[in-house]
């Protein structure tokens, strides 16, 4: 009963402040929602040296699912290119929210919480930025584009 009353209260707070974001173009499945701290509609402003916090909530696409990774790739002036994330951030399983924990199961409703670092050597571009969340298998469990807007640092 508690977990289900954490879940239904994470629902809630998700989509209240939910970011707008697109789905992804292979028609992988899309999240309940997105929240990036800071940002409600898109282009969201990020600033060099800054980590960005997304709230990614999703649905297990199907049972067992053991492990997740976080797999970004971000376009900017028709060039994509894959960003690596360091291992800690893109291991879905060890970040996840209100008690929640690997495997999941099909329609089991959990939180991500993403933290994309900004580094200071960006360019002060447009860029979208997919992120993939892939099981062990591969396949996808959730994917959603988003503009964001590198700035500079603030002082």
């Amino acid at each position: 009963m508690y977990r289900l009353t954490v879940m239904c209260f994470a629902l809630l707070v998700a989509t209240a402040t939910a970011t707008k974001v697109s789905q992804c173009k292979n028609g992988q499945p899309f999240p309940l929602s997105v929240d990036i701290e800071n940002c409600e509609d898109t282009p969201c402003d990020v600033h060099k040296g800054s980590t960005v916090v997304m709230k990614v909530h999703f649905l297990g696409n199907r049972d067992n699912i053991k492990s997740i990774t976080g797999v970004v790739h971000a376009t900017t002036l028709g060039l994509t290119v894959p960003y690596p994330l360091p291992d800690d951030v893109a291991d879905v399983c060890s970040n996840l929210l209100y008690d929640a924990m690997c495997p999941i199961y099909e329609t089991e409703d959990v939180v991500y919480n993403f933290n994309f670092y900004v580094d200071t050597s960006y360019p002060e571009i447009s860029v979208k930025v997919q992120l993939n969340l892939v099981d062990e298998n591969k396949d996808s469990v959730a994917c959603f584009i988003t503009d964001i807007k590198v700035r500079k640092a603030i002082s």
